[in-house]
C-alpha cells in the first residue's frame, strides 16, 4: 500500500512540474544506475522531444513504474530497452511515459544527462545492444582473473 502511494505521489509531482529524485532498485540498468548506491532526478518531459538514448520513467499497464532507455521511437509507440538488457520492450503510448531523466547521482556528483561525458558512452552501449551479454560476461571474467591474480 504504502509503496502504491508513493508511486502515485512520484506522478503527481511530475505533473505538476516538479522534479523527483529516485533511487532505482533492480539491476536492469546496471551498470550506468546501480541500486543502492545511485538514485537520479527525473522531471516531466514532453513526449515529442524525447530521443533514441534519453532515459524515461514509464508505467507498464500492470501498473509497475520502471525506468528504461529509449531505444526507438515510431508510428506504433516507443520502444525501451535496459541498459543490462537486450530485449526490447514496446511498443508503450505516449501516456505511459511519466518523466525523463536528467540527472544521474552517483556518490554525491550529480551527472546531468545532456553532458557529451554522459551521452557519449551512453549512446556506444545502446548501439552495442545485440553484443551487450557476451561483453559483460567477458568483462566480468577478466575481473575475476584480476582479483585471483592479485590474491
Amino acid at each position: 500500500m504504502c509503496d502504491e502511494l508513493q508511486k502515485q505521489n512520484i506522478e503527481h509531482l511530475l505533473e505538476a512540474g516538479k522534479a523527483v529524485m529516485i533511487k532505482p532498485q533492480g539491476y536492469s540498468m546496471y551498470p550506468v544506475i546501480v541500486p543502492g548506491r545511485d538514485a537520479v532526478i527525473v522531471q516531466k518531459a514532453d513526449t515529442s522531444k524525447i530521443k533514441r538514448g534519453d532515459v524515461v520513467l514509464y508505467r507498464r499497464d500492470e501498473g509497475i513504474l520502471v525506468i528504461h532507455r529509449l531505444y526507438k521511437r515510431d508510428k506504433k509507440g516507443y520502444y525501451m530497452v535496459g541498459d543490462n538488457q537486450t530485449t526490447i520492450e514496446g511498443p508503450l503510448r505516449a501516456d505511459q511515459i511519466k518523466g525523463k531523466m536528467t540527472v544521474l547521482i552517483r556518490k554525491d556528483k550529480k551527472i546531468y544527462t545532456d553532458s557529451l561525458l554522459y551521452r557519449i558512452p551512453c549512446a556506444i552501449w545502446l548501439f552495442m545492444r545485440p553484443v551487450r551479454r557476451p561483453v559483460s560476461l567477458a568483462v566480468a571474467s577478466v575481473k575475476r582473473l584480476l582479483r585471483k591474480i592479485a590474491s
